[in-house]
Protein backbone atom coordinates (compact mmCIF):
# COMPACT_ATOMS: atom_id res chain seq x y z
CA UNK A 1 0.00 0.00 0.00
CA UNK A 2 0.89 3.38 -0.69
CA UNK A 3 1.28 6.17 1.57
CA UNK A 4 -1.16 9.17 0.52
CA UNK A 5 0.32 12.63 1.27
CA UNK A 6 -3.40 14.37 2.28
CA UNK A 7 -3.70 18.65 1.72
CA UNK A 8 -3.78 19.10 5.11
CA UNK A 9 -1.07 17.43 6.17
CA UNK A 10 0.78 19.44 3.10
CA UNK A 11 -0.72 22.24 4.73
CA UNK A 12 0.08 22.15 8.03
CA UNK A 13 4.14 21.57 6.91
CA UNK A 14 3.65 24.63 4.77
CA UNK A 15 2.49 26.67 7.58
CA UNK A 16 5.00 25.30 10.06
CA UNK A 17 7.68 26.94 7.01
CA UNK A 18 6.12 30.51 6.76
CA UNK A 19 5.55 30.39 10.25
CA UNK A 20 9.45 29.56 11.21
CA UNK A 21 10.19 32.04 8.60
CA UNK A 22 8.49 34.76 9.90
CA UNK A 23 10.11 34.11 13.13
CA UNK A 24 13.14 33.97 11.53
CA UNK A 25 12.95 37.19 9.85
CA UNK A 26 11.89 38.93 13.16
CA UNK A 27 15.41 37.38 14.41
CA UNK A 28 17.50 38.44 11.44
CA UNK A 29 16.53 42.48 11.25
CA UNK A 30 17.39 42.23 14.94
CA UNK A 31 20.75 40.33 14.40
CA UNK A 32 23.71 42.74 15.06
CA UNK A 33 26.46 40.50 14.60
CA UNK A 34 29.39 41.07 12.36
CA UNK A 35 28.79 39.83 8.79
CA UNK A 36 25.23 38.85 9.91
CA UNK A 37 27.11 35.96 11.47
CA UNK A 38 23.77 34.69 13.63
CA UNK A 39 22.40 34.28 10.75
CA UNK A 40 24.58 31.59 9.36
CA UNK A 41 25.44 30.09 12.21
CA UNK A 42 22.07 29.60 12.99
CA UNK A 43 21.53 27.94 8.97
CA UNK A 44 24.17 26.04 9.60
CA UNK A 45 22.95 24.37 12.97
CA UNK A 46 19.62 23.95 11.53
CA UNK A 47 20.74 22.91 7.61
CA UNK A 48 23.57 20.54 9.50
CA UNK A 49 20.59 18.62 12.53
CA UNK A 50 18.44 17.95 9.90
CA UNK A 51 21.15 16.23 7.51
CA UNK A 52 22.69 14.85 10.92
CA UNK A 53 18.89 12.77 10.82
CA UNK A 54 19.18 11.84 7.40
CA UNK A 55 22.33 10.14 7.76
CA UNK A 56 21.54 8.60 11.24
CA UNK A 57 18.59 7.36 9.23
CA UNK A 58 21.35 6.00 6.14
CA UNK A 59 23.74 4.07 8.76
CA UNK A 60 21.13 2.91 10.77
CA UNK A 61 19.52 1.25 7.24
CA UNK A 62 23.03 -0.01 5.85
CA UNK A 63 23.57 -1.63 9.56
CA UNK A 64 20.26 -3.60 9.11
CA UNK A 65 20.93 -4.63 5.76
CA UNK A 66 24.97 -6.06 6.75
CA UNK A 67 23.74 -7.60 9.68
CA UNK A 68 20.69 -9.30 7.95
CA UNK A 69 18.49 -8.11 10.60
CA UNK A 70 14.98 -9.26 9.92
CA UNK A 71 12.47 -7.82 12.32
CA UNK A 72 13.04 -4.21 10.66
CA UNK A 73 11.70 -5.32 7.50
CA UNK A 74 8.50 -3.83 7.44
CA UNK A 75 9.95 -0.27 8.39
CA UNK A 76 12.86 0.18 5.61
CA UNK A 77 11.03 2.42 3.82
CA UNK A 78 10.29 4.95 6.69
CA UNK A 79 13.63 5.02 6.70
CA UNK A 80 14.54 5.27 2.81
CA UNK A 81 12.00 8.28 3.62
CA UNK A 82 13.97 9.87 6.05
CA UNK A 83 17.39 9.66 4.22
CA UNK A 84 15.85 11.00 1.14
CA UNK A 85 16.04 14.22 2.79
CA UNK A 86 20.13 14.47 2.92
CA UNK A 87 20.54 16.23 -0.91
CA UNK A 88 18.51 19.35 0.79
CA UNK A 89 20.73 19.42 3.96
CA UNK A 90 23.86 19.00 2.13
CA UNK A 91 22.52 21.79 -0.11
CA UNK A 92 22.65 23.65 2.79
CA UNK A 93 25.53 22.95 4.44
CA UNK A 94 27.72 23.71 0.75
CA UNK A 95 25.86 27.25 0.80
CA UNK A 96 27.21 27.79 4.42
CA UNK A 97 30.50 26.61 3.78
CA UNK A 98 31.16 28.42 0.46
CA UNK A 99 30.06 31.94 2.15
CA UNK A 100 32.69 31.46 4.96
CA UNK A 101 35.51 30.58 2.44
CA UNK A 102 34.46 33.74 0.13
CA UNK A 103 34.74 36.08 3.56
CA UNK A 104 31.23 36.43 3.77
CA UNK A 105 30.91 35.44 8.03
CA UNK A 106 33.35 34.05 9.90
CA UNK A 107 32.19 30.94 11.72
CA UNK A 108 34.85 29.26 10.75
CA UNK A 109 37.63 31.72 11.91
CA UNK A 110 40.37 29.47 10.48
CA UNK A 111 39.12 30.80 6.50
CA UNK A 112 40.27 34.47 7.43
CA UNK A 113 43.94 34.42 5.07
CA UNK A 114 45.03 37.22 7.83
CA UNK A 115 44.67 34.78 10.11
CA UNK A 116 47.45 32.49 9.13
CA UNK A 117 49.21 35.73 7.39
CA UNK A 118 52.31 36.44 9.57
CA UNK A 119 52.44 40.20 10.35
CA UNK A 120 48.32 41.02 10.26
CA UNK A 121 47.06 42.08 13.50
CA UNK A 122 45.39 38.54 13.59
CA UNK A 123 47.96 36.28 13.12
CA UNK A 124 47.21 33.03 14.58
CA UNK A 125 50.13 30.75 15.07
CA UNK A 126 48.31 27.72 16.51
CA UNK A 127 46.07 28.15 13.08
CA UNK A 128 48.96 28.39 10.83
CA UNK A 129 50.73 25.36 12.06
CA UNK A 130 47.24 23.50 11.76
CA UNK A 131 46.92 24.69 7.89
CA UNK A 132 48.40 21.26 6.42
CA UNK A 133 44.99 20.19 7.19
CA UNK A 134 42.44 23.04 7.32
CA UNK A 135 43.62 24.78 4.29
CA UNK A 136 40.51 24.90 1.98
CA UNK A 137 41.57 23.06 -0.96
CA UNK A 138 41.89 20.23 1.22
CA UNK A 139 39.06 21.12 3.31
CA UNK A 140 37.06 21.36 0.39
CA UNK A 141 38.04 18.12 -1.20
CA UNK A 142 37.34 16.25 1.81
CA UNK A 143 33.58 17.83 1.91
CA UNK A 144 33.29 17.12 -1.73
CA UNK A 145 34.02 13.12 -0.76
CA UNK A 146 31.80 13.32 2.59
CA UNK A 147 28.53 14.73 0.41
CA UNK A 148 29.30 12.45 -2.47
CA UNK A 149 30.13 9.30 -0.53
CA UNK A 150 26.80 9.66 1.16
CA UNK A 151 24.30 11.04 -1.26
CA UNK A 152 25.67 8.06 -3.73
CA UNK A 153 25.04 5.39 -0.92
CA UNK A 154 21.76 6.38 -0.49
CA UNK A 155 20.44 6.47 -4.29
CA UNK A 156 21.97 3.04 -4.44
CA UNK A 157 20.59 1.95 -1.31
CA UNK A 158 17.09 3.35 -2.76
CA UNK A 159 17.58 1.91 -6.04
CA UNK A 160 18.23 -1.45 -4.97
CA UNK A 161 14.94 -1.70 -2.33
CA UNK A 162 12.97 -1.00 -5.39
CA UNK A 163 14.32 -3.32 -7.89
CA UNK A 164 13.79 -5.78 -5.12
CA UNK A 165 10.06 -5.58 -5.33
CA UNK A 166 9.93 -6.87 -8.69
CA UNK A 167 12.43 -10.09 -8.37
CA UNK A 168 11.86 -13.64 -6.52
CA UNK A 169 13.79 -16.66 -6.59
CA UNK A 170 17.18 -17.22 -6.89
CA UNK A 171 17.57 -13.59 -8.78
CA UNK A 172 16.61 -11.90 -5.59
CA UNK A 173 18.60 -13.98 -3.12
CA UNK A 174 21.61 -12.94 -5.08
CA UNK A 175 20.23 -9.34 -5.72
CA UNK A 176 19.91 -9.64 -1.66
CA UNK A 177 23.29 -10.78 -1.33
CA UNK A 178 24.68 -8.03 -3.04
CA UNK A 179 23.01 -5.25 -1.23
CA UNK A 180 24.45 -7.37 2.29
CA UNK A 181 27.64 -7.24 0.83
CA UNK A 182 27.78 -3.52 -0.57
CA UNK A 183 26.06 -2.51 2.80
CA UNK A 184 29.53 -3.85 4.58
CA UNK A 185 31.39 -1.59 2.27
CA UNK A 186 29.45 1.55 2.97
CA UNK A 187 29.47 1.10 6.77
CA UNK A 188 33.44 1.63 6.47
CA UNK A 189 33.39 4.04 4.81
CA UNK A 190 30.96 5.80 7.04
CA UNK A 191 32.98 4.93 10.05
CA UNK A 192 35.65 7.18 9.30
CA UNK A 193 33.64 10.03 7.22
CA UNK A 194 31.24 10.36 9.77
CA UNK A 195 34.24 11.62 12.45
CA UNK A 196 35.96 13.26 10.06
CA UNK A 197 33.20 15.83 8.84
CA UNK A 198 32.09 16.14 12.54
CA UNK A 199 35.80 17.49 13.00
CA UNK A 200 35.58 19.85 9.77
CA UNK A 201 32.28 21.01 10.38
CA UNK A 202 31.72 21.30 13.65
CA UNK A 203 35.03 21.08 15.70
CA UNK A 204 37.11 23.22 14.17
CA UNK A 205 34.76 26.02 14.71
CA UNK A 206 36.71 26.26 17.91
CA UNK A 207 39.92 25.69 16.08
CA UNK A 208 42.29 26.43 19.04
CA UNK A 209 40.28 22.98 20.63
CA UNK A 210 40.38 19.46 19.42
CA UNK A 211 38.74 15.73 21.03
CA UNK A 212 39.44 12.47 19.93
CA UNK A 213 35.55 11.97 21.04
CA UNK A 214 34.23 14.23 19.12
CA UNK A 215 33.69 12.42 16.40
CA UNK A 216 31.41 9.74 17.89
CA UNK A 217 30.01 11.98 20.18
CA UNK A 218 28.37 13.98 17.46
CA UNK A 219 27.71 10.55 15.49
CA UNK A 220 25.74 9.46 18.42
CA UNK A 221 23.56 12.33 18.72
CA UNK A 222 22.42 12.19 15.12
CA UNK A 223 21.89 8.20 15.25
CA UNK A 224 19.54 8.91 18.10
CA UNK A 225 17.57 11.76 16.39
CA UNK A 226 17.10 9.48 13.27
CA UNK A 227 16.16 6.73 15.63
CA UNK A 228 13.72 9.11 16.95
CA UNK A 229 12.18 10.62 13.76
CA UNK A 230 11.91 6.70 12.48
CA UNK A 231 9.70 5.50 15.68
CA UNK A 232 7.52 8.48 15.33
CA UNK A 233 6.83 8.56 11.75
CA UNK A 234 5.76 4.69 12.59
CA UNK A 235 3.46 5.45 14.96
CA UNK A 236 2.00 8.54 12.56
CA UNK A 237 1.55 5.65 9.74
CA UNK A 238 0.13 3.28 12.20
CA UNK A 239 -2.38 6.13 13.49
CA UNK A 240 -3.32 6.64 9.83
CA UNK A 241 -4.29 3.04 8.89
CA UNK A 242 -1.17 2.33 7.01
CA UNK A 243 1.87 -0.42 8.14
CA UNK A 244 -0.97 -2.84 9.78
CA UNK A 245 1.86 -5.73 9.89
CA UNK A 246 4.28 -3.40 12.22
CA UNK A 247 3.08 -4.49 15.55
CA UNK A 248 3.85 -3.39 19.18
CA UNK A 249 7.21 -5.72 19.18
CA UNK A 250 8.49 -3.66 16.24
CA UNK A 251 7.48 -0.51 18.37
CA UNK A 252 9.26 -2.18 21.33
CA UNK A 253 12.39 -2.67 19.55
CA UNK A 254 12.66 0.83 18.07
CA UNK A 255 11.96 2.04 21.26
CA UNK A 256 15.04 0.28 22.72
CA UNK A 257 17.21 1.78 20.05
CA UNK A 258 16.25 4.95 21.44
CA UNK A 259 16.96 4.05 24.82
CA UNK A 260 20.07 2.23 24.16
CA UNK A 261 21.54 4.74 21.97
CA UNK A 262 20.88 7.87 24.27
CA UNK A 263 22.91 5.75 27.40
CA UNK A 264 25.71 5.57 24.33
CA UNK A 265 25.56 9.44 23.95
CA UNK A 266 25.59 9.83 27.51
CA UNK A 267 29.26 7.70 27.68
CA UNK A 268 30.61 9.47 24.85
CA UNK A 269 29.63 13.22 26.39
CA UNK A 270 30.29 12.36 29.79
CA UNK A 271 33.80 10.55 28.98
CA UNK A 272 34.71 13.25 26.86
CA UNK A 273 33.40 15.75 29.44
CA UNK A 274 35.30 14.41 32.25
CA UNK A 275 38.69 13.23 30.93
CA UNK A 276 39.25 16.71 29.90
CA UNK A 277 38.01 18.53 33.19
CA UNK A 278 40.25 15.79 35.44
CA UNK A 279 43.43 16.86 33.51
CA UNK A 280 42.83 20.83 33.86
CA UNK A 281 44.92 21.78 31.23
CA UNK A 282 44.11 24.77 30.31
CA UNK A 283 44.02 24.66 26.15
CA UNK A 284 41.79 21.21 26.61
CA UNK A 285 39.76 22.16 29.53
CA UNK A 286 38.74 25.98 27.80
CA UNK A 287 36.30 24.43 25.63
CA UNK A 288 33.97 23.52 28.25
CA UNK A 289 35.10 26.22 30.53
CA UNK A 290 33.31 28.91 28.53
CA UNK A 291 29.92 27.26 28.25
CA UNK A 292 30.01 26.15 31.98
CA UNK A 293 31.14 29.71 32.61
CA UNK A 294 28.68 31.77 30.14
CA UNK A 295 25.90 29.44 29.04
CA UNK A 296 25.61 26.58 32.21
CA UNK A 297 21.57 26.57 31.42
CA UNK A 298 22.19 25.66 27.83
CA UNK A 299 24.70 23.03 28.13
CA UNK A 300 23.49 21.01 31.64
CA UNK A 301 19.76 21.73 30.62
CA UNK A 302 20.54 19.85 27.08
CA UNK A 303 22.73 17.41 28.91
CA UNK A 304 19.50 16.61 31.71
CA UNK A 305 17.28 16.16 28.64
CA UNK A 306 19.42 13.98 26.79
CA UNK A 307 20.20 11.61 29.65
CA UNK A 308 17.80 11.75 32.23
CA UNK A 309 14.30 12.10 30.12
CA UNK A 310 15.14 8.68 28.55
CA UNK A 311 17.17 7.41 31.86
CA UNK A 312 13.73 7.92 33.82
CA UNK A 313 10.98 7.37 30.99
CA UNK A 314 11.85 4.90 28.47
CA UNK A 315 13.40 2.50 31.38
CA UNK A 316 10.07 0.06 31.13
CA UNK A 317 8.86 -2.03 28.70
CA UNK A 318 5.43 -0.65 28.89
CA UNK A 319 6.91 3.08 28.15
CA UNK A 320 8.79 1.44 25.16
CA UNK A 321 4.93 0.22 23.64
CA UNK A 322 2.84 3.41 24.49
CA UNK A 323 2.87 5.29 20.97
CA UNK A 324 1.74 8.43 22.40
CA UNK A 325 4.21 8.27 25.49
CA UNK A 326 6.96 7.64 22.65
CA UNK A 327 6.02 10.50 20.90
CA UNK A 328 5.90 13.04 23.47
CA UNK A 329 8.71 12.06 25.00
CA UNK A 330 10.85 11.10 21.51
CA UNK A 331 10.16 14.84 20.66
CA UNK A 332 11.33 16.17 24.06
CA UNK A 333 14.70 14.02 23.31
CA UNK A 334 14.63 15.57 19.43
CA UNK A 335 15.10 19.10 20.59
CA UNK A 336 17.24 18.33 23.40
CA UNK A 337 19.83 17.08 20.73
CA UNK A 338 18.89 20.31 18.64
CA UNK A 339 20.14 22.34 21.91
CA UNK A 340 23.45 20.52 21.61
CA UNK A 341 24.19 21.16 18.58
CA UNK A 342 23.33 24.65 19.66
CA UNK A 343 25.90 24.21 22.03
CA UNK A 344 28.10 22.99 20.11
CA UNK A 345 28.22 25.71 17.51
CA UNK A 346 27.10 28.86 18.61
CA UNK A 347 29.27 29.59 21.55
CA UNK A 348 32.37 29.15 19.26
CA UNK A 349 31.18 30.64 16.22
CA UNK A 350 29.92 34.12 17.60
CA UNK A 351 32.06 34.15 21.03
CA UNK A 352 30.93 36.89 23.37
CA UNK A 353 28.15 38.00 21.28
CA UNK A 354 26.15 34.38 21.80
CA UNK A 355 23.66 35.47 25.01
CA UNK A 356 21.06 32.64 24.29
CA UNK A 357 19.07 31.19 21.66
CA UNK A 358 16.68 33.65 20.09
CA UNK A 359 13.98 34.05 17.83
CA UNK A 360 16.45 33.02 14.56
CA UNK A 361 17.42 29.95 15.84
CA UNK A 362 13.97 28.65 16.53
CA UNK A 363 12.73 30.28 13.15
CA UNK A 364 14.84 28.18 11.22
CA UNK A 365 14.37 25.49 13.16
CA UNK A 366 10.63 25.70 12.40
CA UNK A 367 11.47 26.23 8.52
CA UNK A 368 13.32 23.16 8.43
CA UNK A 369 11.22 21.28 10.44
CA UNK A 370 8.40 22.00 7.81
CA UNK A 371 10.70 21.14 5.26
CA UNK A 372 12.26 17.81 6.75
CA UNK A 373 8.65 16.54 7.12
CA UNK A 374 7.25 17.25 3.37
CA UNK A 375 10.42 15.70 1.69
CA UNK A 376 10.04 12.87 4.09
CA UNK A 377 6.40 12.14 3.73
CA UNK A 378 6.31 12.88 -0.41
CA UNK A 379 9.19 10.21 -0.45
CA UNK A 380 6.79 7.54 1.52
CA UNK A 381 4.19 8.61 -1.56
CA UNK A 382 6.18 7.04 -4.14
CA UNK A 383 6.85 2.88 -3.69
CA UNK A 384 4.31 0.80 -1.57
CA UNK A 385 5.35 1.18 2.50
CA UNK A 386 6.16 -2.66 2.27
CA UNK A 387 9.38 -4.35 0.15
CA UNK A 388 6.64 -6.88 -1.04
CA UNK A 389 9.79 -9.22 -2.19
CA UNK A 390 12.68 -9.07 0.85
CA UNK A 391 13.69 -12.41 1.28
CA UNK A 392 13.07 -11.95 5.51
CA UNK A 393 9.60 -10.23 5.16
CA UNK A 394 7.94 -13.31 7.03
CA UNK A 395 10.01 -13.20 9.32
CA UNK A 396 9.76 -9.60 10.11
CA UNK A 397 5.52 -10.12 10.09
CA UNK A 398 5.43 -12.52 12.61
CA UNK A 399 8.17 -10.75 15.03
CA UNK A 400 6.95 -11.17 18.50
CA UNK A 401 9.10 -10.36 21.45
Amino acid sequence: MNFTLTSRARTLCMALMVLGLALAGFGFINDHTDHHQNFWAALFINGFYFFGVGLGALFFYALQNATETSWSVLVKRVYEGIFSYLPIGAAVIVLVLAAGSAGLHHVWSWMDPAVVTEGSDVYDPIVAYKMPFLNKGFYWLRTVAYIATFLFGAMWFRKQSLALDNETGETLVKHHLLVYRRSALFLVFFAVFSSTLSWDWIMSIDVHWFSTLFGWYVFAGMWVSAMITGVVLVIYLKGKGYLPQVNNSHIHDMGKWVFAISFLWTYLYFSQFMLYWYSNIPEEVIYFKARIDHHPMLMWGMFFINFAVPMLLLMSRDAKRNPRFLIGVGAVIFIGHWLDLCQMVLPGALGDHFEHIGALEIGLFLTFLGLFILTVLNTLTKAPLTPVNHPYLDESVHHHI
